[in-house]
């Protein structure tokens, strides 16, 4: 029994190194494309931000820019804790907590705009569900409408100390980004 063996000349190489030249090349010529894709180091940097709260006393609030949002972050009073407790669930215009970091359908308590441990502070997007426009009631000569939270001039809709809507066009509470206390004094937000 022979068996024929075909040895590879000339034509078998080039046909093999142009098919591996076309599919180097092919995917050379691709890469920008793919790559191109990425996230770009801007955004990854606007992802999550690090922020210092120790400097905020009691009763003071700041604005930080978090993905070209304003976020407020208020470092609440007692009575400010307190009246956000007294409030029942089923008087809230909109009754769910709009706290990314929770269910959907989390309610909205004043434990579930808050971190546990950390009820004192209150960290929000500061942008009105009505219409975009930024509440007043960050610095202490604000009007900070019939609740003493937050009040959007523009339309006329009350939030209380929790954020959440009270009165006014308004049909949903302020939402509460992700957020988490890396020490006691400083938190990331995203």
């Amino acid at each position: 029994m022979a068996i024929d063996v075909v040895e590879p000349d000339r034509r078998d190489f080039l046909t093999l190194a142009a098919g591996t030249f076309v599919a180097v090349g092919g995917a050379i010529s691709l890469w920008p494309f793919i790559d191109q894709m990425n996230i770009d180091a801007g955004a990854q940097s606007l992802a999550s931000i690090e922020i210092d709260i120790a400097p905020v006393v009691v009763g003071q609030a700041i604005t930080v820019m978090w993905r070209n949002k304003p976020v407020f972050i208020r470092h609440r009073t007692k009575e400010e804790i307190e009246k956000a407790l007294a409030v029942d669930v089923k008087d809230l215009p909109d009754d769910i907590a709009r706290n990314e970091g929770l269910p959907a359908s989390a309610l909205a308590t004043d434990g579930n705009r808050t971190k546990p441990g950390h009820e004192n502070w209150l960290i929000m997007v500061g942008i009105c569900t009505h219409l975009g426009c930024i509440p007043k009631g960050q610095t202490l000569s604000d009007k900070r409408g019939d609740f003493d939270g937050w009040f959007c001039p523009c339309h006329g809709s009350h939030y209380d100390t929790a954020g959440r809507i009270r009165k006014g066009p308004a049909p949903r509470n302020l939402e509460v980004p992700i957020y988490e206390f890396i020490t006691k004094t400083k938190i990331k937000i995203g």
